[in-house]
């Protein structure tokens, strides 16, 4: 049985939602505020959300689709709402958002693409449990970084740094982008704070290396930075890899 999390504040849309999904045998759970979907999407797993936009309390899909982005919940989300102009969508899918339904829709539409939703998810996470490049493996389970079978020792600043640029080998990352999704800031509290962090993960790294095939962290000078293997090595790869 699939877990949806339906975040819903009127009522009546909820009790149609309810019924519906629970008839094709749904488990549903409902969260009416920003702050309540939150928590119970910390505190439970889901296979789906569905996520209106107008919500009350101060905070609305948008910045609660943002929360959980940041925070490294993937799970599939579908966000529902009356506001479904072109740029409210594209807004929405820049934020995170998996799929758009403009309200008022057809049930069975909304069930075809929450069943892709969750196909789309589960093929996601067996394939992205594990990152590997070269002799690095992050186990996203467990939290752990090996390389050439040997533990690395990181705190959580830096797995977090290393897990965005493993999930993107050679794409290029600004400090903002950098500073967004690994600290949640849009501005520096500190001029280096990003630099301090790629230097210690680079010397980690470096040390956990010797004699393995390590991925370097290469700075592109006023423009951030990429992953990328040595020169003459395998380029570095993404989804399942030796355990």
């Amino acid at each position: 049985m699939s877990a949806l999390l339906v975040v819903e504040d009127e009522p009546r849309v909820a009790d149609f939602l309810g019924r519906g999904l629970r008839a094709e045998g749904y488990q549903v759970t409902f969260a009416r505020t920003g702050a309540e979907a939150l928590e119970i999407a910390r505190a439970a797993r889901f296979d789906a959300i569905l996520l209106d936009i107008m919500l009350p309390g101060g905070m609305d899909g948008r910045e609660i689709c943002q929360r959980l982005r940041m925070r490294r919940d993937t799970t599939p989300i579908l966000m529902l709402t009356a506001l479904d102009g072109v740029e409210d969508r594209v807004e929405g899918l820049r934020l995170g958002a998996d799929d758009y339904l403009g309200k008022p829709f057809a049930f069975d539409e909304l069930l075809a693409r929450i069943e892709a939703l969750i196909r789309r998810g589960q093929r996601f996470a067996e394939t992205t449990r594990l990152l590997a490049a070269g002799d690095l493996v992050f186990d996203r389970d467990a939290l752990t970084v090996a390389c050439a079978g040997r533990r690395l020792d990181l705190t959580a600043k830096e797995m977090a740094l290393l897990e965005l640029l493993m999930a993107a080998p050679g794409r290029l990352f600004s400090r903002e982008r950098i500073l967004s999704n690994v600290w949640g800031l849009s501005e520096d509290p500190l001029t280096n704070v990003v630099d301090v962090y790629i230097a210690r993960l680079r010397r980690k790294l470096e040390a956990g290396g010797e004699g393995a095939l390590v991925p370097v962290i290469r700075t592109v000078r006023g423009r951030g930075y990429r992953l990328e293997m040595p020169d003459g090595g395998a380029e570095a790869s993404t989804g399942p890899a030796r355990a």
